[in-house]
């Protein structure tokens, strides 16, 4: 695993761990809006607003960072722009975007809202089964039935969506709008794990490593094979015919943005699979993973009609990669936003 130098962080266990090595500029309070919920502004020249939402769905105060495009602040009750939805990896971490990728120095943006929600550790996009007995985490019901409606209703974003994401948020940007047709006009994902059925045994063993019950995400995969396949881009690719979708991924072997030193993954007791172990000269098993989901994923949506671009490359599960790759997919995204 690659372990970025300043203030990037190092992401581990298919990105859902984080070791927080992220720092960002201090914010000034604002007065509350007419929710009740108190935006903070921050840097890139006041156009950041962080929010914190009282969640039904999470049990618990969740945090929502935007990007505001020109004229925002002095929109009228009326006015809304298009809307990207830019979802975290495992780790949740929705500060990322601005404080190590940097979009809002991005002119590509000054006329598209960005919506940038957080989700528990390793939340999967997925309201959890927790054994039949529903309840928290309800991260889909958080993210389209709180956060979304309340952009619309408060914020400025309007039914022009799109939606991209790192690392389980590819996954997310996928089965959301596979599930949600129509919600999405088009999808990017960045080392996306976008077929967990395919490695059952990787979701465990990061979930027994995280100390979280395996089986309260979506049950056994067997036993409770209906609710993996009802989440899996997989077995979804004919909702997402007809929209551009986007697939980029690492082979998990030493590429152009890792740094000198890089260092393996951090070691997941079961991730491998004995009988089919990582090739000797694979760094990042993480990566490998994903690359060999989303190049089953590819001919499963092209079959289906999506309109898929890939791009495959060398590297590891690594933060430099899904900001190279945000910024190769972003006039895709816009296009559907704005054409």
């Amino acid at each position: 695993m690659a372990v970025p130098s300043g203030p990037a962080r190092r992401n581990v266990v298919l990105g859902a761990l984080a070791l927080s090595l992220a720092t960002g500029g201090t914010a000034r309070a604002l007065t509350a809006d007419s929710t009740g919920h108190v935006p903070r502004a921050g840097d890139g020249a006041g156009r950041i607003v962080d929010l914190a939402l009282p969640s039904t769905a999470l049990g618990r105060t969740a945090k929502v960072r935007l990007l505001t495009p020109d004229g925002w602040h002095a929109r009228r009750p009326a006015r809304r722009w298009p809307t990207l939805y830019l979802l975290p990896g495992g780790d949740g971490d929705h500060l990322p975007w601005t404080q190590d990728y940097g979009i809002q120095h991005l002119p590509a943006l000054r006329h598209t809202l960005v919506v940038m929600p957080e989700m528990p550790l390793f939340g999967f996009y997925s309201d959890w089964w927790n054994h039949g007995a529903g309840g928290p985490p309800a991260v889909e019901s958080f993210h389209l039935r709180e956060v979304l409606p309340l952009m619309e209703r408060e914020y400025g974003a309007g039914p022009r969506r799109a939606v991209a994401g790192q690392s389980q948020g590819g996954f997310g940007a996928l089965s959301y709008s596979a599930r949600h047709r129509g919600l999405f006009r088009a999808a990017a994902s960045f080392s996306g794990y976008v077929h967990p059925h395919q490695h059952p045994r990787a979701v465990r063993a990061a979930m027994d490593y995280l100390g979280l019950d395996p089986l309260a995400l979506w049950g056994d995969p067997e036993r409770q094979r209906h609710i993996w396949e009802a989440h899996d881009p997989a077995y979804l690719t004919d909702r997402l015919a007809g929209i551009p979708v986007h697939l980029s991924c690492g082979d998990g072997r030493l590429g152009p943005l890792d740094p000198p030193g890089t260092l393996p993954d951090e070691h997941i007791p079961g991730m491998e699979d004995p009988d089919d172990p990582f090739p000797a000269d694979v760094l990042s098993p993480t990566e490998a993973i994903m690359e060999a989901e989303n190049r089953t994923l590819e001919p499963l949506l092209r079959a289906s009609g999506a309109r898929v671009t890939t791009h495959y490359h060398s590297g590891t599960h690594d933060p430099a990669y899904w900001s190279r790759e945000l910024r190769r997919s972003l006039p895709m995204l816009l296009a559907a936003l704005h054409g």
